[in-house]
């Protein structure tokens, strides 16, 4: 969420549990993700319940999230980059020919997403460029040289300046969270004591 760069992704035959934990464990080992590091939130699909999976997130220190069953805006950032897929001028209009194709299409979509793909949300950048924190000197050398030509020629840049800002918070529903950064609790919600 934080770099929005997609870190793991698999295209199999069909969604099992097993395959699921597969991917995850490369992931983790791919991205050095030690226990306790992050949450995994994931829709209330078999393959992300199954007792494979849910063994493989605890072995990994992986803290399990899953959204409510029916709701489809669990993970906005899911869903927002599900559009982006779909509307890619070259998304597939029938199905692929092949397991292959469909991991050859699928590959050089993440690339183009993680490398080149200029990311709105994120100043700018590319998620891969965020999350290898290459983002902080991008957004600097941006703000000088926006300020150097708001110098050159001021009459240009009346309305508000663009802001070149490192976004450091993001979270999953901030419509959620208030000024102390907890999520507020449901009025028929329960805090249970730990």
């Amino acid at each position: 969420v934080f770099s929005r760069k997609i870190v793991g992704w698999q295209v199999y035959a069909e969604e099992r549990s097993a395959l699921a934990s597969e991917v995850l464990r490369d992931l983790c080992a791919r991205e050095a993700i030690q226990p306790d590091q992050v949450i995994l939130h994931s829709d209330n699909g078999g393959p992300m319940k199954g007792a494979t999976m849910l063994a493989t997130l605890q072995a990994l220190g992986v803290m399990p999230s899953l959204s409510r069953p029916g709701v489809s805006n669990g993970n906005p950032y899911s869903e927002s980059l599900f559009k982006t897929l779909k509307y890619r001028p070259a998304y597939p209009l029938k199905a692929f020919d092949t397991l292959f194709a469909a991991r050859a299409w699928v590959g050089a979509l993440v690339r183009w997403y993680n490398h080149e793909h200029r990311h709105s949300a994120i100043r700018f950048v590319t998620p891969a460029q965020r999350h290898a924190n290459l983002d902080q000197d991008i957004l600097d050398r941006r703000a000088a040289l926006y300020e150097s030509a708001r110098q050159r020629n001021p009459l240009r840049w009346k309305r508000r300046k663009r802001n070149w800002q490192r976004v450091d918070a993001v979270h999953l529903n901030p419509d959620h969270i208030d000024n102390q950064g907890a999520a507020p609790q449901r009025p028929n919600q329960e805090r249970k004591a730990a």
